[in-house]
């Protein structure tokens, strides 16, 4: 381990396979660091990749070569599109999968590419260069292993602590030690350190759950891939179950409140507002009698069934007692109990757009670390903080950035960097200024082109895409152009104004509850198109006078976006900048003006002074 390499990974889990990966894909002679090579890909928490909002970022890691939505189809075992009766903006692609395959399939994607090699071992700290940067990786085992560029992605290992009723265990993780060495190699570097927490329920034994008793979520038939490189599902499928607490469940967590971690006063940190425990649903939401609980398999050979909905940090006989009053679980054994894990994270508002530590260059972060929850959320910060890594490494810049018009990845990014976090982020459609062009569905056509560009998208991908998209393209052309009269289409049965207008196939498919059998008899070429072309056709039809107006508002925002806020400008100098307004934008460093008028609290009229010193700025320098 003498040799040097131009972009080290430090964490296994979803945001350090996805950077592993990203880097070597752009070239990089790339090590990924962990502390345990059986334990590559674990989903640590519920068995499952996408849902709404998740969804889309899966699809736009897809997008860019990544390898999760791969993984996810390898290992699907109960595959469901949530939203499936709402707009093709909001619906939510999701897979359960089975915890095993899962593994398997991301550490055979990892050790099948090029470029990157894989470790063992504990990262206990960071040597710096004479610049500030990262210089190296000190192991535990006494290596030092020289780096180009430096990516961590420790989750929740950062000083973890697992807490269970009064007890509490150092730990990453159930079985695994936390990473203490680098927490205090961050303080060292003056890295702003704070406290969050998350939580994960009771595992159940499957075999001792009345399923009979219970309401069955069977999952789409046909399963539809999350990867745009999957042809098709090939896993048998299971069918979850569906249970809920009661007012029995409640009156026992409230009496035991006093036992819980969080309630107990053990635990400082934040937990995810989305995704709360159980107790803090039945304080939060006194007036509900019942929460639902989803009851997901976790693999095809193995009887462990996850109960998603009521994460806990209850003392053990309290969670027994709490299983049994749900219905079909009253003879229900818990496997292994749940528990709340406190870690340190780093404020995300101390790194750029790049996910580049500002104060130490050539040091990147993504996942958990960043004040994020989720595995998706994980993943996508992961391959853009590896993709940077390997721009850095090379003696180039880190621009690979997306924007909020370009991707929910864009948002993500921007949402952390400006605006920080105080509980868990999670990412939710609700958060995209332009969703209705931000859908699951087109995340290819929207990002390969500029993964191809950056050179992180392989061959098979780009000929794939290409094909698609130039097929696309020429659907949309007929359709707009392939027209018939109102008095023809009302003879095929489709009722219209008859007004003499023709129109055209997208204004035929945007009617209210137009019957699809009908358009097809009206326009037969349509018949021939594949599933994912026809859903393009009908997205579009549905959305276009909406995706025009949102197609201006994003001009303008590429506008602000494109008038670049040099690093070295000094706000304290800016013509007609208040006090605060000054001390605001010097704190945050805003890399644009787009992203400065998103902070908290800064005016239109701040905004305003600075556009136009930044214009005399540009015309300075020209």
């Amino acid at each position: 381990m003498n040799q040097m390499f131009d972009v080290i990974v430090i964490g296994g889990g979803h945001a350090g396979c996805e950077a592993a990966a990203g880097a070597a894909r752009c070239g990089a002679r790339t090590l990924l660091l962990t502390h345990k090579i059986e334990t590559i890909g674990e989903m640590s928490c519920n068995p499952a990749i996408g849902g709404v909002g998740k969804g889309h970022l899966v699809r736009e890691v897809d997008a860019l070569d990544g390898i999760m939505a791969r993984a996810a189809d390898a290992a699907a075992i109960h595959v469901k599109t949530l939203n499936r009766s709402k707009g093709p903006a909001v619906r939510g692609p999701r897979a359960q999968a089975d915890r095993k395959l899962y593994r398997a399939a991301i550490r055979g994607l990892l050790e099948a590419q090029p470029g990157l090699t894989i470790l063992a071992a504990a990262a206990e700290g960071i040597e710096t260069a004479a610049d500030g940067g990262i210089a190296a990786v000190l192991t535990g085992d006494g290596r030092r292993i020289a780096c180009g560029a430096l990516v961590v992605t420790t989750g929740t290992f950062l000083r973890g602590e697992i807490h269970i009723g009064e007890r509490r265990i150092p730990a990453g993780r159930v079985g695994d030690a936390p990473a203490v060495g680098l927490a205090l190699a961050f303080e060292r570097l003056g890295l702003p350190l704070a406290r969050l927490k998350t939580g994960t329920p009771p595992r159940l034994d499957g075999r001792t759950i009345a399923w009979d008793e219970l309401e069955a979520q069977p999952g789409d038939d046909p399963p539809e891939p999350l990867s745009w490189m999957t042809e098709r599902i090939t896993n048998r499928q299971v069918v979850c179950g569906i249970t809920s607490t009661t007012p029995a469940t409640h009156a026992l967590i409230r009496a035991n409140l006093h036992q819980s971690a969080v309630y107990g006063g053990r635990i400082q940190g934040v937990g995810p507002r989305y995704c709360p425990s159980i107790e803090d649903k039945v304080v939060r939401f006194a007036e509900r009698e019942r929460h639902q609980v989803f009851l997901e398999p976790e693999g095809l050979d193995d009887d462990t069934v996850y109960p998603n909905g009521i994460s806990t940090s209850l003392p053990e006989d309290v969670q027994a007692a709490m299983i049994a009053t749900m219905p079909g679980l009253r003879n229900a054994r818990i496997v292994r109990p749940g528990y709340a894990i406190e870690y340190d994270h780093v404020d995300p508002r101390a790194l750029s757009p790049a996910l580049e530590v500002r104060s130490v260059p050539r040091l990147f972060l993504a996942g958990q670390i960043n004040g994020t929850t989720g595995y998706e959320e994980a993943a996508a910060q992961g391959l853009m903080a590896g993709l940077n890594a390997a721009a850095r490494a090379s003696g180039g810049t880190a621009n690979r950035v997306l924007t909020r018009g370009e991707a929910y990845v864009g948002v993500l990014v921007d949402d952390l960097v400006l605006q920080g976090v105080s509980e868990p982020y999670r990412m939710l459609t609700a958060r995209a200024e332009h969703r209705l062009v931000l859908r699951a569905d087109n995340a290819g056509l929207r990002l390969t082109e500029t993964g191809i560009a950056w050179g992180c998208v392989g061959p098979e991908r780009a000929a794939r895409h290409q094909a698609f998209a130039a097929a696309v393209t020429d659907a949309l052309a007929r359709a707009r152009s392939d027209s018939a009269t109102p008095a023809a289409l009302a003879t095929g049965g489709i009722a219209m104004n008859q007004d003499g207008k023709r129109r055209s196939v997208l204004e035929v498919l945007a009617l209210p509850g137009i019957d699809p059998a009908l358009v097809d008899a009206a326009f037969p070429w349509l018949r021939d198109l594949a599933p994912a072309l026809r859903s393009q056709l009908e997205a579009e039809a549905l959305y276009a006078p909406y995706l025009r107006r949102q197609e201006a508002e994003m001009r303008l925002l590429e506008r602000e976006e494109r008038m670049h806020i040099p690093d070295n400008l000094d706000f304290t100098v800016v013509p007609g900048l208040s006090s605060e307004m000054r001390q605001r934008l010097s704190a945050a460093r805003p890399a644009t003006l787009g992203s400065a008028g998103r902070l908290p609290g800064i005016t239109p009229a701040a905004i305003a002074a600075l556009a136009v010193a930044l214009r005399r700025e540009g015309a300075r320098s020209t």
